[in-house]
């Protein structure tokens, strides 16, 4: 009678019996077999520092101009901080004793200038666990929302549970401005979605061990905690930190004082206050001291011009427009654009003030109508005119852009 050859089961005890050239083997063993396949190729495709090719600063930088265009400064800023990351998980203990330090960097930036994009394009290029996760959605610790500790366990998924592997790996804190401490004044309510989150945070940001629940979610006694030492984690936060314009323009001009002073204040940049961005001016915002002391590296990115959003639309590695024309592509249609549409998409971007992610907002309300029909009908090229894109947005009900 045919049975496996590994289990021992009959034929009529499994739902599939494969035959072999000496031998037999069911489901039940195949699946099992496969799930020790898993584990194993988990555990030799782990991350490992000693195949790290190290990556000098300038050609991080070069890897973030093919998608990202602009921000000189804040890719240098992040690509000597990930650059020193590598460097300090591969630094032999040497007699001098001197332990290199990580220094945690905030980013800050009007929203649309690329602070999330600039994160994204990093982790392309990692071979290290990295994850984003959005503060917006933390809360002290037996509140509605996901604990802090909840940052530690999106890392241990993007490791595979490897736990040294994540231990050493990057993370992305988006939205760090909305956990900004509501009032100055004290209340009787707890301030659970914004100082409480900033408190619970700073362990995590200076370095010591967290017990993380493995699948995330609420902690509860009975649940097997997975112990993380942060200590080598990279912490990068992101904020646009909306009217922090108003306590920049409030420090620089307490310093205006007699006729000296003013010939200074006409060279301040009005337009750009964002660059004299000072840590005393997050403190002003609502971030607490203890937390500002922690991401001690502070950049900033600079507000969109019309020549760099006229960039944006069609040079990037994964620009807009191309990946317009790729979808019509997969349909075998050739999708152009003339110039004018071009220039009448980034002037409504200025306009609206939306930044780079207003642009796919205007394109789409551009291209819905087209992208609805021309799969139904047998044209080989479409070519968008402005008259046709002037069209689209004036029908379109646009006051939501403009109010976002």
């Amino acid at each position: 009678m045919d049975k496996c050859s590994f289990c021992g089961r009959e034929r009529k005890d499994t739902n599939l019996l494969i035959a072999g050239i000496s031998g037999h083997i069911c489901d039940s063993c195949i699946e099992q077999a496969n799930t020790i396949l898993d584990e194993e190729f988990k555990k030799k495709n782990s991350f490992d520092l000693g195949d790290i090719k190290l990556l000098k600063p300038a050609e991080i930088k070069e890897f973030l101009d093919l998608y990202v265009i602009g921000q000189d400064e804040a890719k240098k800023f992040l690509a000597v901080a990930v650059y020193n990351h590598y460097k300090r998980l591969m630094q032999v203990t040497e007699d001098d004793d001197v332990e290199i330090e990580k220094s945690n960097i905030l980013l800050v930036g009007e929203t649309g200038t690329g602070k999330t994009l600039l994160a994204r394009t990093i982790a392309k290029m990692l071979h290290i666990p990295f994850t984003i996760v959005d503060a917006t959605i933390l809360t002290e610790a037996g509140y509605v929302g996901e604990d802090i500790e909840s940052i530690l366990t999106r890392l241990l998924q993007a490791a595979d549970y490897n736990i040294e592997a994540a231990e050493k790996g990057i993370v992305f804190i988006d939205e760090i401005d909305k956990i900004a401490r509501k009032s100055d004044n004290p209340s009787i309510t707890r301030d659970v979605s914004g100082e409480g989150v900033q408190q619970g945070l700073l362990k995590l940001l200076e370095g010591a061990v967290v017990n993380v629940p493995p699948q995330g979610g609420r902690k509860h006694p009975e649940q097997k905690m997975i112990p993380v030492n942060t200590k080598n984690i990279l912490f990068v936060a992101g904020g646009a930190f909306d009217g922090i314009e108003r306590k920049i323009a409030q420090r620089l001009n307490t310093k205006v004082v007699g006729y000296h002073a003013s010939k200074n204040k006409d060279r301040i940049d009005t337009t750009n206050l964002l660059q004299y961005i000072a840590p005393q001016d997050l403190k002003l915002f609502g971030l607490i001291p203890e937390i500002i002391g922690r991401l001690p590296v502070l950049t900033y990115l600079h507000p969109l011009t019309r020549e760099t959003l006229r960039r944006i639309l069609t040079e990037p590695k994964n620009a807009i427009i191309k990946q317009y024309k790729k979808l019509f592509s997969i349909d075998e249609i050739e999708l152009n654009f003339e110039d004018s549409v071009l220039e009448y998409i980034v002037d409504k971007a200025v306009e609206f003030k939306l930044g780079a992610r207003g642009i796919r907002s205007i394109c789409e309300t551009i291209m819905i109508d087209t992208m609805f029909e021309a799969p139904s009908k047998n044209r080989k090229e479409i070519t968008i005119r402005l008259g046709f894109a002037k069209e689209k947005i004036e029908k379109a009900n646009l006051a939501r852009l403009k109010a976002s």
